[in-house]
């Protein structure tokens, strides 16, 4: 009888890890999904910025620390190696982005150019996007988050290989600088 408990509590034990496993792997699928999805965003974004930085160069040559920073910053988006270090890179993108319409914001000739408002208005419909993307993205990221932090999974959820994961978070330099929302009606 003794031997038929054991084997017993064994099995339901392995049936809690077992359960837990799979829903921790779905969160954490379900998180990488909502990223892909922020991903094409972030693809339109990034090809996007040569073309604008084109256009801001023929009109602000002598902002070269402001069009170096936004170099910079799309550069270490591009050398991103995971999810993680990726959203970190695209933080500082769009801080220097928000540089880049302050900036613009001193030259009404360039705020008058035809492919600099067709630019910040695509621009403006993408960062929408993302702004949406990325709130779906954090609430994915909190359930995975809470997940691995409840019990009985905070138990396994280290040994299973599962970590708490970042929120897709704006810094708050270039948060502070959103709530002034680049005008995209220059005319």
């Amino acid at each position: 009888m003794d031997f038929a408990v054991i084997l017993g509590a064994l099995g339901v034990a392995v049936v809690i890890v077992i359960t837990i496993y799979n829903r921790l792997v779905a969160l954490r699928q379900a998180r990488e999904q909502a990223f892909a999805d922020i991903d094409v965003q972030l693809k339109q974004r990034f090809d996007l910025i040569p073309n604008l930085l084109e256009t801001v160069k023929g009109y602000a040559a002598h902002e070269k620390d402001v069009l170096a920073e936004v170099t910079e910053a799309r550069a270490s988006v591009g050398r991103a190696g995971n999810t993680d270090s990726r959203i970190r890179a695209e933080g500082a993108l769009t801080g220097a982005l928000m540089g880049l319409f302050a900036v613009a914001e001193n030259y009404p000739d360039l705020k008058a150019d035809a492919n600099f408002r067709q630019f910040m208005a695509e621009l403006s419909d993408i960062e929408n996007k993302l702004a949406a993307a990325r709130r779906f993205f954090n609430n994915a990221t909190s359930e995975f988050n809470t997940a691995i932090e409840q019990f009985p999974a905070v138990l396994f959820a280290g040994a299973l290989g599962f970590k708490k994961a970042e929120f897709f978070e704006v810094s708050a330099d270039a948060r502070s600088a959103m709530e002034q929302a680049p005008d995209v009606n220059f005319g």
